[in-house]
């Protein structure tokens, strides 16, 4: 899909803001409402724009305690990644999973309400995943920049 300047714009006003209106962006843009309601339909519809969230403040939350951990698998088949990968989309704990290269085979990006809950999830979780050969866990002291969007 061809992305022009105005694509641009409107993905860059609604990663900032996306309960801007059409009317509110077609005055930002100097574009009709009309046709940003088409070019928003059209990021759409193509895969650019997959969901519209809220971004929520874990510490608000509850959840102070943000732990990277590495997880290298036992084996390299096609069996234990599979289950691997089935068994973490269940784990509510993890919010991204990462298959990557190097000396680990994932990431997992995950958040805790202390240091107790951490433990317990993987004593009774995580590491109950068989095809789990070892992990690394890295504990975040603060968050120095933490964006979701893309600069377009």
């Amino acid at each position: 899909m061809n992305i022009d300047p105005k694509d641009l714009e409107i993905l860059n006003q609604l990663q900032e803001n996306s309960k801007l209106t059409n009317k509110q962006l077609s005055m930002k843009l100097n574009l009709s409402v009309t046709a940003v309601f088409e070019r928003v339909k059209k990021l759409e519809r193509s895969g650019i724009i997959k969901t519209y969230a809220a971004i929520l403040d874990r510490k608000e939350l509850g959840r102070e305690l943000m732990v990277y951990s590495h997880v290298k698998l036992e084996k390299h088949s096609q069996k234990n990644i599979s289950e691997f990968e089935n068994q973490i989309k269940l784990l509510d704990e993890v919010h991204e999973c990462y298959h990557v290269s190097g000396d680990y085979d994932y990431i997992l990006k995950m958040t805790f309400s202390d240091m107790d809950e951490y433990r317990e999830f993987m004593v009774k979780k995580l590491t109950t995943i068989p095809s789990i050969g070892s992990t690394h866990s890295i504990f975040v002291i603060s968050e120095v920049k933490s964006e979701v969007g893309y600069k377009l």
